[in-house]
């Protein structure tokens, strides 16, 4: 018995800090756990080998330091670590907006790091809310405390969010027993085709298309796919399907046009009729002029449709207008799955505005305005608008200042959040900007972020890789921003726009969601008087946009509107039974 006792192998443990073991890679803990053994006779440093306790210290030791100095000084490592550590490694954040990142600090007090990892605190100027996590939030938004408890009841309470009045408004697409009646031979037709060139942003090509699909029915033909021309400004070689779902639109579609992705191999040959109508035609004009040479050569390819069709039809195309618009151009599976992730995480901790900010310097010199930043941005504006005065497109005869008073000109970044203190936007909320990237960069955003510090467009709320297959596609990057805005709590365009009119026609379809329209010409005035106490201003402000947050507004007292701007009373119904017929 004493001889197996002597024999038996006596294990010792060491107690080694779980920070240091969770800072060792596995291969490193499988080199000390699971060494090979080496012959008794060699020597180190003095020591004895390797089953010596004092060799087990100090390889314990020098890990530790250096698991240390890791963690304390974020020095290379010369243990092998993760490439990407944990994601509660807040020192490795990136920053958004391109803001300098603030400094770091981790609790470690009483050794106990499992419970001190989550109290951090950020030593900075910049607002901790700036700091993004890899998932795109704020560091703000992954607190599950007090705190995160605090900033959803301030920011929901908040009167900002209160939605107007839809007086009980609901889609009503109610077509009329004639326009049914005389569909089934219209989507029979296999004789005559209309062709149609789109042209210009992603959003004035939407509006075109739906134009498309109206003149196709008034003609009683079959469309054509569209084809969206190449965008001389942007280099964006999009096709429809690229941008839009096409079987949905198809399909949508198919009792009310017959839609095909090209032409049949029976008219390839045909010499098309090409055409390019005047402003606002009515369908008897498309007919007298088209109907005839289409029936001889059995193919129509019209051009330039931006604002051809009149925005005044009998009530079932109306309703064609907005079917089209609202169900039948839905957006294509990559773009409408990323936009509903970002909307997700926008929305993730409440409501939301979202901003359409025009401020690219296309803007500033189609519009004649000035961006207001600096002499020197102003002299480029200025210098480009002279170079190139046909890219005038306002009133040529007007100066910058009275462009300005009469609301001709976007509001800049000064002006948006005078505008948005003024309505009561709390300086917590969650704020969406959409647009392309402003004259004078980031920097002439700095009065909305330092207001508004939760401030994010879609490149700080994606993830890595994510918008890699939109890259220098101005139009799916359009369509992302549209879905994010459209999905909004609150939306408020800086300058009217093609985008702005289609989401503000969008949000009254979906029940007259809030759509603060700037009251520019009526409060710049006020903008003006420096004089004026801020209390006051905030009063008069408010008072001028009573009557601009989304209400019901009926297209019949709004003459040469859009329908699909406008979609009371022909596509809405406020009788609460009534059901879309779609």
């Amino acid at each position: 018995m004493a001889k197996l006792k002597n024999n038996t192998k006596k294990l010792s443990y060491i107690s080694v800090p779980s920070q240091i073991i969770s800072s060792m890679s596995s291969s490193s803990l499988q080199s000390l756990l699971l060494s090979p053994k080496k012959s008794s006779r060699n020597k180190f440093f003095g020591f004895t080998n390797y089953k010596s306790p004092r060799l087990w210290f100090l390889t314990l030791f020098l890990f530790c330091l250096l698991g240390m100095l890791k963690m304390d000084f974020n020095l290379e490592p010369l243990i092998p670590f993760s490439t990407y550590p944990c994601a509660t490694t807040p020192s490795q954040l990136p920053m958004s907006n391109g803001y300098s990142k603030p400094e770091v600090t981790i609790a470690s007090g009483n050794g106990k790091f499992g419970e001190n990892v989550q109290k951090y605190e950020v030593f900075s100027s910049i607002s901790q809310s700036q700091l993004l996590i890899s998932n795109g939030f704020s560091k703000a938004q992954t607190f599950n405390g007090p705190d995160s408890q605090k900033y959803d009841e301030e920011t929901r309470k908040s009167e900002f969010w209160k939605q107007p009045n839809g007086l009980g408004y609901r889609a009503c697409l109610d077509f009329s027993k004639e326009y049914r009646g005389a569909s089934e031979g219209i989507v029979k037709n296999r004789r005559k085709y209309l062709m149609v060139v789109v042209s210009g942003g992603m959003n004035q090509q939407r509006n075109q298309i739906v134009d498309a699909v109206v003149i196709a029915r008034i003609l009683g033909v079959s469309l054509v796919v569209p084809i969206l021309q190449v965008n001389v400004i942007w280099g964006d070689e999009s096709e429809f399907s690229d941008i839009f779902d096409l079987e949905h639109f198809k399909s949508v579609l198919a009792n009310d046009v017959r839609i095909v992705s090209s032409l049949p191999s029976t008219h390839v040959m045909t010499r098309p009729v090409e055409g390019s109508p005047p402003l606002h035609v009515t369908p008897s004009w498309i007919r007298s002029r088209y109907l005839k040479r289409l029936n001889r050569e059995g193919v129509l390819l019209l051009r330039g449709l931006d604002s051809r069709l009149s925005k005044d039809l009998p009530s079932d195309l109306q309703k064609l207008r907005c079917k089209v618009a609202f169900h039948a151009l839905r957006f294509a599976p990559p773009i409408f799955e990323l936009g509903k992730k970002l909307t997700e995480r926008m929305r993730s901790q409440g409501p939301y505005l979202a901003l359409h900010l025009r401020m690219e310097k296309d803007v500033w010199v189609r519009t004649g305005c000035l961006p207001g930043l600096s002499h020197d941005y102003d002299e480029i504006v200025n210098s480009e608008r002279q170079q190139h005065p046909e890219l005038l497109t306002a009133r040529s005869n007007m100066t910058y200042h009275d462009r300005k008073l009469a609301g001709l000109c976007p509001l800049n970044a000064v002006e948006m959040t005078r505008l948005l203190k003024a309505l009561g936007a709390p300086k917590n909320a969650r704020i969406y900007w959409a647009g392309g990237q402003p004259l004078g960069g980031k920097e002439a955003l700095h009065p909305l972020n330092q207001e508004f510090p939760h401030f994010y467009n879609k490149e700080d709320l994606a993830l890595p890789g994510e918008l890699e297959p939109f890259a220098k596609k101005a139009s799916l990057l359009a369509a992302l921003d549209y879905i994010v805005s459209e999905e909004s709590n609150v939306f408020m365009p800086s300058h009217g726009g093609n985008m702005g009119h289609a989401i503000q026609g969008h949000r009254a379809y979906a029940g007259h969601k809030k759509y603060i329209t700037p009251n520019k010409r009526k409060m710049l005035p006020y903008f003006l008087n420096s004089s004026l106490p801020e209390a006051e201003f905030n009063r008069i402000v408010k008072e001028l946009h009573l009557d601009s947050l989304g209400e019901p507004e009926l297209r019949i007292n709004k003459s040469g509107r859009d329908v699909t701007k406008y979609p009371v009373p022909e596509c809405m119904c406020n009788d609460s039974n009534t059901k879309a017929h779609l």
